[in-house]
């Protein structure tokens, strides 16, 4: 990935972060507030060899006590000198509790150790310092001294006593909390990438053209509309309106499929329900039509039709009834407006399958092109059922529709295996539900998604989407 997209993941995805972030920082204020606070204590001591008046034997012994000092540093923390520090003070704790709450240090290039004691209680912290540096002291005159002699060489005095800590060392609550949202942020962050790399929703060209393995025109690119809820067609909306324009520049695209051919026919369809074919083939035709063409819109999706009904009109006589030979295409086929008819799918089929592929559907829709200048068939998905690819097979080719960050690479790859297994031609993709230029990524930007056929979701697939306990969006029409 590119700089640019790991921009976009934190502009997209910026919820997750920030929740992730405040979980972190609240936990750390509860364990800040929980924990007890500890004190600590320190006390100085100075390590020095006995005087001399030659220069060359004070630098030695100089020397000698910068090596002793490291040693004693390992050495005060050991369990001889907990072992008297207990003794003394009469403590419950084991001498191996109190060498864990004994630290040292050594100013630099200097002879001097400095311990420390951390406790719950400040005047106990100095108490447990004080104790041991004197018992450190008496315990390097033992190591320390010759046997036979009466002075030491070498000698640990206490320069600076042990003092009472005004303020806890810890918890440092301003610490604690500043490390908690770094943590929270890379944390949150990492989920986010995490998250990006394993979503598999089309969101982009790229997502298209790999999985198609060829680079496959995408026709039109259909934002995101919170006005189609309420009006998911575009007829009677302005000439100036985005949604309109977004139509034409999806009807000037495919002005350049087969470009010179005249009676052109093809299947609008999508490899799974609530991807909007419906409303894309009706508002397709419309702006067609609006362009002086003759174009019938055939209702071929005979299991859930919705173009009737979008459009006002009776659908119980269509394709069902003529392929039954009850009446002719003229009887059935209804005027919409202008230049634009349609021709319903009549009374839903037991057998919808078998209708659609039935040598009486090719010779139906041989006849149609003949009459039309342009032919858009609004089949059922790809992978529920089988009826949209022999269609597409027998037709100029398949527009695919594609909802953005919802369709997944999976669904688009299976959905072109059906087109492929009967040699049907995919014209190109039409991309529903994308969000608006201003918050787009590369190619698309994030997802967008409510019921199919933008917005419109009957109340048995909004029930069954609401069963789901997987966030499925259930089986709705478009």
């Amino acid at each position: 990935m590119e700089l640019t997209d790991y921009l976009r993941i934190a502009r997209e995805r910026w919820l997750l972060i920030v929740l992730v972030s405040v979980l972190t920082v609240a936990a750390a204020g509860v364990y800040t507030v929980s924990v007890t606070p500890q004190y600590q204590s320190t006390a100085r001591m100075f390590v020095k060899t006995p005087q001399s008046a030659d220069g060359g034997e004070l630098q030695q012994g100089g020397q000698f006590s910068q090596q002793r000092v490291k040693s004693y540093a390992t050495l005060i923390k050991g369990e001889e000198v907990a072992s008297r520090v207990v003794e003394k003070l009469g403590l419950e704790e084991t001498p191996q509790d109190l060498m864990e709450r004994i630290d040292t240090s050594i100013e630099l290039d200097t002879v001097v150790l400095s311990v420390s004691v951390t406790d719950p209680s400040p005047e106990r912290a100095q108490e447990l310092t004080q104790t041991v540096a004197e018992a450190f002291a008496g315990y390097v005159r033992e190591l320390e001294t010759p046997d036979g002699q009466q002075e030491a060489p070498v000698k640990a005095s206490i320069v600076d006593r042990a003092t009472v800590s005004g303020s806890p060392v810890s918890p440092q609550p301003a610490r604690n909390l500043g490390i908690a949202l770094l943590l929270g942020l890379l944390l949150g962050y990492g989920l986010a990438v995490l998250r990006e790399l394993m979503d598999n929703r089309i969101t982009t060209q790229e997502d298209i053209t790999k999985v198609s393995g060829r680079e496959v025109p995408v026709l039109g690119d259909i934002h995101f509309d919170r006005d189609a809820v309420k009006q998911p067609l575009v007829r009677g909306r302005s000439g100036h309106d985005p949604r309109v324009e977004a139509f034409r520049v999806l009807r000037t695209n495919l002005q350049f499929i087969d470009a010179g051919t005249s009676h052109k026919c093809y299947v609008v369809t999508s490899a799974v329900p609530s991807e909007g074919k419906s409303t894309t083939a009706a508002n397709l035709a419309q702006v067609i039509a609006d362009n002086g063409q003759r174009v019938l819109l055939v209702e071929a999706d005979l299991r859930r039709p919705k173009l009737a009904e979008y459009l006002q009109l009776e659908g119980s006589v269509g394709v069902t009834t003529i392929l039954l030979g009850r009446v002719g295409p003229e009887d059935a086929i209804q005027k919409v407006s202008g230049t634009l008819d349609l021709l319903p799918s009549g009374r839903i089929p037991p057998n919808p399958a078998e209708l659609l592929g039935s040598a009486e559907m090719l010779k139906l829709l041989d006849r149609l092109r003949q009459d039309y200048d342009v032919v858009l068939i609004d089949a059922p998905p790809l992978l529920p059922v089988t009826d949209a690819a022999p269609l597409a097979a027998a037709t100029d080719g398949a527009i695919m529709v594609i909802k953005h960050g919802s369709t997944t690479t999976d669904q688009y790859a299976s959905a072109l295996d059906r087109l492929s297994s009967v040699d049907a031609r995919l014209c190109g993709a039409v991309v529903t539900m994308s969000p608006k230029p201003r918050k787009r990524r590369k190619g698309y930007g994030y997802g967008y998604g409510y019921g199919y056929g933008y917005g419109y979701e009957p109340e048995t697939a909004r029930r069954a989407r609401k069963r789901s306990l997987f966030g499925d969006r259930g089986v709705a029409t478009d």
